[in-house]
């Protein structure tokens, strides 16, 4: 076996073993609308990883996405979760139940510049206003990392590569593409590419398939921008899903075994890199 499949299979093992663990969310999030969750004080900030997950307001809607909250909360928590088996990383915790302590930020929060990174879902329905605009320009210059997941198709990438032109110029700040000898692809696990994975819903429904807009999103992107160092300020894992290998992980073992390991990989790979780099 090579390397990257023996690293992905030990993956799969730890996670088969730990999977009770992780259901936190216990899949209420998929059934009732689940409320944000901001921070309540300074004190929330505890020094641990938390998962910040960007909230903003959709001026569209795309088929299977639910705006800013799509894969929410049961993909922050799992993930958290996973972070911590999987790394060294001292995940922060809930006092009252020890549930991971993520949470949700608009750009314009006082909270923003305390996330190590910024999780946006579905961004191709993301509209900014001026003020979160100029807050996203500051949090980027500032050392922040924006990783955007979950939408699918070119009129989606369209939307929101022009609404980043709105943040940086692209004459300066362009997107390219981000090939596996990217220090990414090999950060802890070994990975020679970057997995399509589609929603539970659509992959039951389709019999299989992993590209939800058929012919216009069969190839998955991982895109970025880079300050002038070549350090990634925002990365875009287009025609992919990777937060639902750890929402839906608990809920269907082929599911799971197809592109669970995959996607924690992926995600574990991309965390490291940008608190590393």
């Amino acid at each position: 076996m090579t390397r990257r499949r023996l690293a992905i299979a030990a993956l799969g093992v730890v996670l088969v073993t730990a999977a009770a663990s992780a259901q936190w969310g216990g899949g209420w999030g998929r059934f009732r609308r689940v409320p944000p969750r901001p921070p309540a004080s300074e004190a929330s900030f505890d020094g641990g990883f938390n998962f910040c997950r960007l909230m903003y307001t959709s001026h569209r809607r795309e088929y299977g996405g639910q705006g800013w909250s799509t894969d929410y909360p049961d993909a922050d928590i799992n993930f958290s979760i996973r972070f911590a088996e999987l790394t060294k990383t001292w995940v922060s915790r809930q006092v009252d139940n020890g549930a991971p302590n993520h949470f949700t930020i608009r750009l314009t929060d006082p909270w923003l510049h305390r996330c190590p990174f910024l999780l946006g879902s579905d961004v191709g329905t993301m509209a900014l206003n001026l003020d979160e605009v100029a807050a996203l320009r500051d949090y980027l210059m500032k050392g922040g990392f924006f990783w955007v997941d979950d939408f699918w198709g070119p009129y989606a990438w369209d939307v929101f590569e022009q609404t980043m032109a709105n943040v940086l110029p692209p004459g300066t700040y362009p997107f390219r593409d981000i090939g596996p000898d990217h220090a990414i692809y090999r950060t802890m696990f070994e990975m020679r590419e970057l997995p399509q994975i589609p929603s539970i819903n659509f992959w039951r429904e389709s019999g299989g398939a992993t590209s939800e807009r058929g012919p216009d999103s069969a190839q998955p992107h991982l895109r970025a921008i880079t300050d002038a160092a070549g350090r990634v300020m925002v990365l875009a894992t287009h025609n992919t899903d990777i937060a639902d290998a750890w929402e839906r992980e608990g809920e269907d073992p082929q599911y799971f075994y197809q592109f669970s390991p995959n996607g924690y990989a992926t995600a574990v790979n991309i965390l490291l890199y940008a608190m590393s780099h």
